[in-house]
């Protein structure tokens, strides 16, 4: 809710390779499909996208046919991006004539039916992944030769007024000429259409005539409808130019404040109202400056202030709260938004440098204070809108670091008076604390990219809570008429917006439908009535020709699921579960894939496996893509997916973790040392290999203490080859007998020589092989030049350790021939996303962690998170003997 409106969006890849993230796989192997690239012997002659949007609720049809021309077997893919704020209704295949359908169960019964595929050794897999704006839908089937499929994918959504409009935003990438390639989209709205727009940013003058756009009272409809040589991307050409983004924009009339529709026993209220005076803003915001905001990110922060800034109205009062581990105040108290004050303010923020850690506790207190006081001593007026835009890009390590704490801190000092806004930069935000901590005061939280356009989507988001122009709203309906009501009670109203709430009528013999709406406005209390008649049955039935059935219904149940999801995230434990239960019976009941329910999908594959079974989950903000979401808590979703890497690796701080694909699971732990030591890695007497790291630490200031350490040096050795290789965050160097080689970083180079094999990535990594049993990658983390507190550091991955002996130990290598471990006891703590658990490992029973590392070999800049259980003090337990018992004192050490 409160999300930028995206309408619907949508991706076709027919004859590409599949993505690894998306790629389903047989649970017993525990090994990737083959991505080869599919033959052109299969053919999608058909594509059309079909939408039906009746007052602003969307009904999206997504159809795609192909035949397989060969006399073989092939493998056709379907892959959809849609909106991440849609359900999906329904999925299915035909083949041969046979309906393939999809069946949406609630979660736990989903899984039950995908641990028996398991069990019976069938394939298994999620469907789903996520992007920046949409989440995608992806599922392929064998095809047999001379054979046609049909794809079909159903999904809805309501569209939500921003700054004036509604849009629907279309992804248009078929990745092949489509013989028949058709969007569709009829628009139905009772205050009728003020005006509708269509643009593709591929649009070219030959395409140009492909897009038909018309309006006229209550309809209006838009289509594209290019042929075959109005897709390519050059006379003759085989590929097609059919890339980017389709969007469509459309607005009603406002002759009137509100709408109501009434169709089938429910209602749908649409409360707009226009040319209202702007109620006057009270902004503290308060921005994060620590060291990891180093770079384009505090650029690109400070470039959207200054546009803020500028587009800030005079009658506002606002102030700034800087924070790393220390906080800096621009001023003492709120000021009003003078020219002069705007300007000093500009300077301000033009200043603003990274350094230090992340302290969020203390900052938004003092922006509570400010606020506190600019009410006690009335500087603000007494009819405005007070609120704290709050922006960080990592998570609380400093001051009061637990999120519980801090969430439960903020949310008594605030008392309801006023919204917090959270806005996450960059995906190592904790966006599930970010998320409760907005919500629980009426707020909101929007994720910012990390991309060229980061500046645009802070000012965006400013810009949709920029003009509020009503506070405190109140719709009251007929006591007795109506039941099963939606939020009917919002904090503020922001000009180009709309408020929307729906509900069940329960009085049969009402023949007019009364609202009174109270707010205060800018000077005034004001209240609005409207007396709507109810329609006759028979213009009800005439409407149905034109729109989609049950739809106020529909998108009852729509806004019910998205508003009790929204509460449980905060609510308390026994409120949750009720939230949980009423929105866990309307997806069910409404057929939507929800947080709650999975979808199963169960298709034809090849007559050894007979079957394949497929669960397809709603994605969830601020969980990591690759893991689906999960009734209760995120580590229940490893039961869904199989896609854990099965290499070992140390990173970061240093973070140790091992895979266990057999369990699909991962343990973590890390070692506290001093900067200088050196660890061993992996000795195996009897290969002759090693591999020792050393540690350094961070930049010493006077602000900043910290006993965070790296890997800053990692030595190779191989007695039986003769070679030594050292690798830094500078060069890498090979000794072998009495010969010397050196690579830099900052250029790409590679040595293959009897059985050794070496290649350096430009700054990137460098992979080293022996023979064809031991291959290690060396990823090296770049930090900015001349960067207060980090330095560039190295991660160790091993991708092949097969060959190594029964013997091979040190801090990786004692785990590459497994171990057995149990969890049970699984139990929450003050932090609901790191539960606690007992492992019984080794004849020990410890206590262990959920959490999460990360894993930079596919994302060198954000990494792929990766959940495990975390063993504590040095993995003391898990690991032979101490942590201790592995510094060596050489970074060529090696046993003999």
């Amino acid at each position: 809710m409160g999300r930028r409106l995206l309408g619907f969006a949508l991706l076709f890849y027919a004859l590409c390779p599949i993505s690894s993230d998306f790629v389903i796989e047989e649970i017993r192997k525990i090994q990737k499909r083959s991505i080869r690239k599919p033959a052109a012997d299969i053919e999608v002659y058909s594509i059309i996208i079909n939408s039906q949007v009746t007052s602003r609720f969307a009904h999206n049809v997504i159809t795609s046919r192909a035949v397989n021309k060969a006399n073989i077997s092939k493998e056709a893919f379907f892959d959809v991006d849609l909106p991440k704020t849609a359900f999906i209704t329904n999925f299915s295949m035909i083949i041969d004539g046979v309906t393939y359908p999809g069946v949406i169960k609630e979660k736990e019964a989903a899984k039950k039916q995908y641990e028996k595929a398991v069990s019976r050794g069938q394939t298994a897999g999620l469907v789903r992944a996520s992007g920046r704006k949409t989440e995608k839908f992806s599922v392929s089937v064998n095809v047999a030769p001379e054979s046609k499929v049909t794809f079909e994918l159903v999904y809805e959504e309501m569209l939500k007024r921003h700054l004036g409009k509604y849009e629907m935003f279309i992804k248009v990438q078929p990745k092949t000429l489509v013989k028949k390639y058709e969007i569709e989209v009829s628009i139905h709205e009772p205050q009728g259409i003020r005006f509708l727009d269509a643009q593709a940013s591929f649009l070219t003058n030959d395409l140009l005539p492909a897009i038909k756009k018309s309006f006229s009272g209550e309809k209006g409809h838009v289509s594209f409808k290019p042929t075959i040589d109005q897709q390519r991307s050059c006379t003759n050409c085989e590929t097609t130019l059919l890339k980017g983004d389709f969007t469509v924009s459309y607005d009603v009339n406002r002759e009137s404040i509100g709408n109501i529709q009434v169709v089938n026993g429910y209602f749908v209220h649409f409360f707009a109202p226009h040319k209202l005076s702007g109620v006057p803003k009270n902004v503290v915001y308060v921005i994060d400056r620590s060291g990891s905001m180093w770079g384009r990110k505090i650029e690109q922060t400070r470039e959207a202030l200054i546009r803020i800034l500028n587009d800030t109205s005079e009658h506002d009062h606002f102030n700034f709260i800087l924070f790393d581990h220390t906080i800096t105040q621009w001023k003492d108290s709120l000021v009003k938004a003078t020219p002069e004050n705007l300007e000093e303010a500009r300077k301000f923020v033009s200043m603003i440098k990274p350094e230090g850690l992340t302290n969020i506790n203390d900052p938004v207190l003092k922006a509570i204070e400010l606020l506190n006081k600019a009410h006690e001593d009335r500087t603000v007026p007494e009819r405005s809108v007070s609120m704290i835009f709050l922006l960080t890009d990592g998570e609380a390590n400093r001051g009061e670091s637990n999120p519980s704490r801090i969430q439960e801190n903020v949310k008594k000092a605030i008392q309801g008076r006023y919204t917090l806004y959270s806005l996450g930069f960059g995906t190592n935000v904790d966006y599930p604390f970010l998320e409760k901590l907005a919500l629980e005061n009426s707020g909101i939280t929007r994720r910012i990219y990390e991309d060229s356009d980061a500046d645009l989507q802070l000012q965006g988001f400013y810009n949709e809570i920029a003009n509020p122009t009503l506070i405190n709203i109140e719709m009251q309906y007929p006591e007795n008429a109506v039941a099963d009501l939606t939020e009917s009670n919002f904090k503020h109203y922001f000009e180009g917006g709309e408020i929307v709430v729906a509900g069940r009528v329960t009085d049969n013999d009402l023949n007019s439908f009364i609202v009174d709406v109270k707010a205060d406005g800018a000077e005034e209390p004001k209240k609005y009535t409207e007396n709507i008649p109810l329609q006759m049955e028979d213009d009800v039935s005439k409407q149905q020709k034109y729109i989609f059935g049950d739809f106020t219904e529909r998108l009852w149940a729509y806004l019910t699921i998205q508003q009790l999801l929204e509460k449980r995230l905060y609510a308390d434990p026994s409120e949750k579960a009720n939230l949980t239960a009423q929105a866990l019976e309307l997806s069910l009941k409404f057929k939507f894939v929800t947080p709650l329910t999975s979808m199963v999908v169960t298709k034809p594959e090849e007559k050894e496996k007979e079957e394949e079974t497929l669960i397809a989950d709603k994605f969830v903000e601020g969980q990591d893509p690759s893991q689906p979401s999960a009734v209760g808590h995120p580590w229940q979703a490893a039961s869904y997916i199989h896609s854990t890497p099965t290499t070992n690796f140390v990173d970061s701080d240093p973070h140790f973790v091992i895979n266990f694909p057999q369990k699909n699971d991962s343990l973590c732990f890390n070692i506290q040392e001093e900067p200088g030591q050196i660890l061993n890695l992996i000795e195996d007497k009897q290969s002759g290999i090693a591999v020792n790291g050393q540690l350094i630490g961070n930049k010493k200031t006077a602000n900043v203490i910290s006993n965070e350490t790296y890997f800053g040096r990692i030595g190779i050795v191989n007695r039986q080859m003769k070679i030594r290789i050292e690798v830094t965050t500078d060069k890498i160097t090979v000794l072998n007998h009495k010969n010397k080689k050196m690579f830099s970083w900052k250029k790409t180079g590679s040595i293959s020589k009897e059985g050794f094999n070496l290649v350096v990535n430009k700054r990137s990594n460098v992979t080293f092989s022996f023979e064809e049993g031991a291959t290690f990658v060396i990823i090296l983390h770049e930090v900015w030049k001349d960067h207060p507190v980090h330095r560039d550091f190295l991660g160790f991955y091993t991708l092949d350790h097969h060959t190594f002996s029964p013997e091979v130990h040190g801090l990786l290598g004692q785990f590459f021939h497994g171990i057995d471990y149990e969890i049970s006891n699984v139990h929450k703590t003050d932090n609901p996303y790191k539960p606690d658990a007992t492992m019984k490992v080794k004849n020990k029973l410890l206590t262990v962690t959920r959490g999460v590392q990360r894993d930079y070999r596919k994302d060198l800049r954000n990494g792929i998170k990766i959940p495990c259980w975390f063993v504590h003090f040095n993995g003391k337990g898990l690991i032979d003997g101490t942590h201790t018992d592995y510094i060596v004192p050489d970074i060529f050490s090696i046993s003999y």
